[in-house]
């Protein structure tokens, strides 16, 4: 995790949904609850998502009183971890989009409230494609971020190496908080103020995505809200209660880049939606007001 630990400390402060796209290899799945809850949360790891075939609830018809008792399935959690996505079947996939967008899952007419706090985290192994579904775009959509981790580096390999090899990391974790804390923080950040010039640079930026010949389909409105969503916590873990533009910035690339369909030029020249967006950061101007 050297790679990924200074950008997942920020991560875990705003992101409600993100997904991890790591190489094989980078034990992916110890992204465990124990990392920052205690007794008061709740988790759900889904090594194989064919477990989210249950995820809007059992139904368990009971012999011998003849009627049918719901049993709350793995997506009655704050979080829920589903360890390569790509490889859950599309009607798995779908089962997310009601729980990810509203917080609650619909069974037989019923309609129920997930906990609070609700995160969907999510590994996706980008290297072997046989077996998966690639995610659909409204699928995409509802994930506010994806980071790539990559590799560690040498140094952090190396300390691998020594931390690794007697016992499980995992068993020296201690919490540190639990649900309602990050219920209300997500409350706080959610208050950081940011001016109409702001704002207006975040749909500047979405909208640029949008006119942009490089790209088949660019940011959706529920981008626009996610950017600006992950600036204001951005400002928080900086000490500072307004939104900056270096805030929207520093976002725009895990935030917009995963949902953003490239045109078949920008395919034949090898761009990537990475290099489009930072294109468009650098073309895109910034009122004097924001700063």
């Amino acid at each position: 995790f050297g790679r990924i630990a200074p950008v997942f400390d920020k991560a875990r402060s705003w992101l409600l949904e993100f997904r991890v796209d790591p190489p094989p290899g980078q034990d992916e799945t110890t992204f465990r609850l124990a990392d920052f809850m205690d007794g008061n949360g709740l988790e759900s790891l889904c090594q194989r998502l064919d477990d989210f075939s249950l995820a809007k609830g059992l139904i368990n018809n009971i012999e011998k009183q003849r009627e049918f008792e719901f049993k709350p399935g793995p997506i009655f959690a704050n979080i829920v971890i589903g360890d390569e996505i790509n490889r859950a079947s599309p009607k798995t996939q779908s089962a997310l989009l009601e729980s990810m967008e509203e917080g609650q899952v619909t069974v037989d007419g019923q309609t129920y409230e997930l906990h609070k706090p609700f995160i969907v985290m999510a590994t996706q192994n980008p290297i072997e494609m046989e077996g998966t579904y690639p995610l659909p775009e409204a699928q995409r959509d509802r994930f506010m971020a994806r980071i790539s981790m990559g590799y560690p580096s040498p140094s952090a390999e190396f300390a691998m190496l020594g931390t690794h090899g007697g016992a499980s990391p995992l068993a020296a974790l201690r919490p540190m908080t639990d649900a309602a804390t990050v219920a209300r923080l997500i409350t706080v950040v959610r208050d950081i103020w940011a001016s109409p010039a702001i704002r207006q640079y975040v749909v500047d930026i979405s909208t640029a995505t949008r006119a942009s010949s490089a790209l088949r389909l660019g940011a959706s409105p529920r981008a626009t809200l996610h950017m600006l969503r992950a600036a204001r916590c951005v400002a928080a873990l900086e000490g500072r209660d307004h939104v900056l533009p270096d805030d929207v910035q520093t976002i725009a690339l895990p935030v917009l880049a995963h949902r953003l369909i490239l045109s078949g030029e920008s395919q034949l020249a090898r761009r990537t939606a990475e290099d489009v967006l930072r294109e468009i950061l650098r073309r895109v101007p910034v009122s004097p007001m924001a700063r």
